[in-house]
């Protein structure tokens, strides 16, 4: 790609956890210096990206914040890998219905690494969501 237009800025991009991957091992602290080109492209930029809700969401229906994982065997916290999670909050008036099976969430993706209480990165990236299928 040659370069990007401001017109294909404002179009959604269609990623997959693969584009946010970064050279990150489970149980450790982001560094900016790890961002991918990819990564960087990505940032600030309308997205829909496919996944599952974290399963320890105590509520059916209304969700209007959850952490969208890579697949269900990812962790969220000690022993996680912390490009394998986004978390999603939810535009006004918006919000998600629990389900087990995969989801497609689109809105607004951006850097907002998350620390946890063992002082690890548990989340880097966030998402202000439009629409969830």
């Amino acid at each position: 790609m040659v370069g990007e237009s401001e017109a294909g800025r404002d179009q959604m991009a269609l990623v997959t956890f693969d584009d946010l991957e970064l050279k990150m091992e489970k149980d450790s602290v982001f560094d900016r210096s790890l961002l991918t080109d990819r990564v960087k492209e990505l940032m600030g930029r309308k997205v829909r990206i496919r996944g599952f809700i974290y399963p320890s969401i105590m509520q059916q229906s209304g969700i209007t914040e959850f952490p969208l994982v890579k697949n269900t065997q990812c962790k969220f916290g000690p022993g996680g890998i912390a490009h394998h999670l986004i978390v999603v909050k939810m535009q006004e008036g918006a919000s998600a219905e629990f389900t087990v099976r995969p989801i497609a969430v689109e809105g607004l993706l951006s850097l907002r690494p998350l620390k946890g209480y063992d002082d690890n990165t548990w989340a880097i990236y966030h998402i202000v969501g439009e629409k969830v299928e």
